[in-house]
């Protein structure tokens, strides 16, 4: 069997022409049998069904019985087969689709008839065969590839046998075993797969020429494919038409147009104008008026007229709004009659349970109806205040108003009104200015615009790069000046160190001179008078005091105000590690715990800000020998003591 895939188009004869033209444009909802057509000998009743259920398809109708259903024979509108939106065609025939209704119970019969036609005999295929398959039916199929012809077989006999299944447009036959058919309508091409698989012989010839097994199957046609876009597109304007009335329909009304000005129209809507319930629409066409500009010098006192008129409506509406006003005052008042009477009464049944709950009656209720009688009176409680509450926030509103009022006659109310009109004049008069003052400022603040426009657009694109330099270079210098600054810092902190340093060493300098002239005129003393043992350790007592009393003066020197608060955190870490540590640490011990709160800091500057305050730390030697070791102790709270 030939693949009937490569069949590009089918010509048509011209007799069915007009047929094909008109079916193409028709868009009726349903397609009858022609049952005329159908002279098939089928003794069988359920021959049609058992063909169609062998390919799994819908049972095809007998005679006076549609063959498909209508929503195969005419297909309903798919907004996704479309050509033009680059989706493949979607088949129709496919049982998940919902199109096909399932086939019948597979527990019927499958019988199949003999067809007798004048030049030939179509002999049924053995039931337990498996029923001939098919391809997937293309969108819009009317072609069929017919394959399996005897060799003898002329058009005339193809014509005679698939006549019996609907109007053929064109048979293009092959010098080979095969054909392709063209139907009239889509549905026609079901009843001819229908004889797929029978045994055709010409005559009463048992040659092998004269006979053959017909294969009937789906062909892929472009005259089909054309038709069936044409179909889509039409369905798709329709519905496109359809949306758009819908649209169309529920759409709000829109305004009404507004005429355009003339003298007889100005007139009618100056009585428009003074009419209540007309007022509305008049003065949006005077608004509109006014916006397109028909004031000029001829129709400017028919306009002030109608702005007059305008006018005068303010003073109706503020007598409606005084109105309304008083409604609602009575409307008030009638609101606190009514809840002072619910609070009354929320006021007598908290009174009922706070009776019920005295020890008279108390110890004669049962247990769970006291906890319903606590929880009933705890809520009527909170409503009673809520009420209350609402109550004396009325009444607060009102002594406001009073005294803001100070009369409430009616005269002095009329000529309220009339003053509100005026005040209500007067504020639409300054809206009115100021409007117009806001206008001029816009139109102001656009010709700047407008000139600073135009002086970017005169600016070249160096000047910019040079603009962008320069703020760059700013940024730089300003870091670079940050940095100075923090540098210059740093080094003045180490002058006044060195300085410092410097000093000591100095005067430790001096110290030692000292004590060497000392000692040599010890020494002397001894040789020359012989002074005794004890007078030395004197000597050398009094030195030591020098000593300490130099040293004592230098660390008053050192201890000065504290120069950050950076020094007085560590000074409060300091105290409290040396707290805990009541037979001191040293220094390198104190440096580790320290270098764990703070990375930077260094041993030199923990032990000198330890010396400048030699009252709250003080430095002791313990140990002898190799294991003579410096520890720093806290104390202040001795210091505290002797004080």
């Amino acid at each position: 069997i030939v693949d009937a895939g490569g069949v590009d188009s089918i010509t048509q004869c011209p007799q069915h022409l007009p047929q094909m033209m008109a079916a193409a444009a028709d868009g009726l909802g349903s397609i009858a049998m022609d049952t005329t057509r159908l002279n098939m000998s089928v003794t069988d009743p359920t021959a049609w069904a058992t063909a169609m259920n062998n390919l799994g398809m819908v049972p095809v109708g007998l005679p006076g019985q549609q063959l498909v259903s209508d929503s195969i024979c005419v297909s309903g509108f798919d907004p996704g087969l479309n050509m033009m939106t680059g989706i493949t065609p979607i088949n129709p025939m496919l049982p998940g689709l919902g199109l096909v209704p399932p086939p019948p119970p597979t527990e019927v019969a499958v019988v199949k008839e003999i067809i007798h036609c004048k030049s030939c005999t179509l002999f049924p295929q053995n039931p337990s065969l498996p029923p001939p398959s098919t391809r997937e039916r293309p969108p819009g199929c009317k072609t069929v590839f017919v394959g399996g012809l005897p060799e003898n077989a002329t058009e005339e006999i193809i014509q005679e046998v698939f006549e019996q299944c609907g109007d053929i447009t064109a048979i293009r036959k092959s010098k080979k075993n095969f054909c392709h058919i063209r139907f009239a309508e889509e549905f026609m091409v079901d009843k001819a797969i229908y004889l797929s698989g029978y045994r055709m012989r010409l005559g009463s010839s048992t040659d092998k020429k004269d006979s053959g097994r017909l294969h009937v199957d789906f062909a892929q046609a472009r005259d089909d494919f054309y038709e069936w876009e044409c179909k889509q597109r039409m369905r798709a304007r329709e519905e496109r038409h359809r949306r758009k009335l819908e649209e169309d329909r529920l759409r709000p009304p829109s305004p009404p147009a507004i005429m355009h000005y003339s003298e007889h129209e100005a007139a009618l809507l100056a009585e428009k104008l003074k009419d209540d319930s007309k007022f509305s629409e008049a003065i949006t066409v005077l608004l509109s008026w006014i916006e397109r500009g028909e004031v000029n010098r001829r129709s400017a006192n028919q306009f002030y007229s109608m702005v007059q008129s305008a006018n005068s409506h303010v003073r109706r509406l503020m007598n409606e709004k005084a109105t309304h006003e008083q409604e609602m005052e009575e409307a008030k008042e009638n609101f606190k009659n009514a809840l002072t009477g619910i609070l009354t009464q929320f006021e007598q049944i908290v009174a009922v349970f706070n009776a019920s709950t005295r020890q008279k009656a108390w110890d004669h209720f049962s247990k769970a109806q006291r906890k319903n009688i606590d929880i009933w009176r705890k809520h009527s409680e909170e409503l009673r205040n809520a009420q209350s509450e609402q109550l004396m926030g009325i009444r607060r509103e009102e002594e406001m108003e009073m005294s803001d009022e100070e009369t409430c006659d009616s005269p002095a109310k009329k000529m309220r009104v009339d003053e509100s009109a005026l005040a209500a004049q007067a504020y639409a008069l300054k809206e009115e200015n100021d409007s117009l003052r806001w206008q001029l400022d816009a139109y102001r603040n656009e010709v700047e615009l407008l000139k600073q426009e135009k002086e970017q657009l005169f600016r070249t694109e160096e000047n910019l790069t040079k603009d962008q330099q320069l703020q760059f270079l700013q940024q730089t210098l300003q870091g670079m000046q940050q940095q100075l600054l923090t540098i210059q810092e740093e080094l003045n902190t180490k002058k006044s160190e060195l300085e410092q340093a410097k000093e000591e060493q100095s005067h430790t300098q001096a110290l030692l001179k000292v004590l060497q002239e000392q000692l040599k005129g010890t020494k002397e003393l001894v040789e020359t008078n012989g002074h005794s043992h004890e007078d030395t350790n004197e000597i050398n007592v009094l030195t030591v005091a020098l000593v300490n009393q130099d040293r004592e003066n230098n660390i008053e020197k050192r201890s000065q105000g504290l120069k950050s608060e950076k020094e007085a955190l560590l000074i409060g870490i300091i105290s409290t590690f040396l707290h805990v540590h009541p037979f001191g640490a040293n220094i390198e011990y104190l440096w580790s715990y320290m270098q764990q709160l703070d990375s930077k800091i260094s041993a030199n500057e923990i032990e000198m800000l330890l010396m400048r305050l030699p009252r709250m730390f003080k430095q002791e030697f313990t140990g002898v020998g190799a294991t003579l070791e410096k520890r720093w102790k806290l104390c202040a709270f001795e210091g505290i003591k002797t004080t």
